[in-house]
């Protein structure tokens, strides 16, 4: 039995889901509000971040990187021409890196900044680091975003997938990130229409179904967000 810990906005947490949904691995999902700074969760993870993954009998398994390794070691075998990592060294380390450049890089500038300012901090206390978005920090990840976009969309137009000839974990983290701000209507798809494209064929896979279903009270999604042809 599978319980992932994790955020319905956290972009880590959502890749996570996705690639369990790509194995069609089910998972009991329990929320963690990492502002809260549970005991209990910093015994599992002391860095406090989600998701993390726990297995009957076996350690806890931290963070969305560590949690893809051990899915593909432990998974990937089985899913032939469909796993999630390549088969050669070279593919592997791209996919690496777009997963590194994803879950780094664009959730500092972008989807971190994005979905704390504007989903987060809705429900932190002032002490706990809560109140009113800060818009110059919402501008600065959205002016960003517009690179991060132009690069996905040159992936896109020079390959099939954002790492090669199939769909890796680079696609599904780069997705997750991308779901969790389209969700506040942050991505401007108009300008890029590869990038456009390439999300359109993601999310219509069915692993991404059940983030598309899900809502948060009182911040209803855009129209298109649901949209599988926009």
């Amino acid at each position: 039995m599978i319980t992932l810990f994790h955020h319905a906005f956290c972009p880590h947490s959502r890749f996570i889901r996705l690639a369990l949904g790509e194995y069609g691995l089910e998972s009991e999902l329990v929320e963690e509000r990492i502002w809260d700074r549970d005991e209990a969760f910093l015994a599992m993870n002391p860095a406090g971040t989600t998701p993390v993954m726990m297995l009957d009998g076996q350690p806890p398994i931290p963070g969305a990187a560590i949690i893809a390794e051990y899915l593909d070691e432990t998974h990937g075998e089985r899913l032939g021409e469909r796993r999630l990592m390549p088969a050669t060294s070279a593919g592997r380390v791209e996919v690496r890196r777009l997963m590194s450049w994803f879950n780094d890089k664009f959730y500092d500038e972008v989807s971190g900044p994005l979905v704390t300012e504007r989903v987060y901090k809705r429900f932190m206390t002032a002490e706990q680091g809560g109140g009113a978005p800060s818009t110059e920090v919402m501008r600065a990840a959205r002016s960003n975003l517009r690179y991060h976009l132009a690069y996905i969309g040159w992936l896109a137009r020079t390959r099939n997938f954002l790492a090669g000839d199939r769909p890796t974990y680079a696609d599904l983290a780069a997705a997750a990130h991308l779901s969790a701000i389209d969700y506040l209507g942050d991505v401007p798809w108009t300008e890029d229409d590869a990038a456009k494209a390439w999300y359109v064929r993601i999310k219509s896979r069915p692993s991404f179904r059940p983030l598309l279903n899900e809502w948060l009270a009182g911040l209803p999604a855009p129209a298109h967000y649901i949209d599988l042809d926009f």
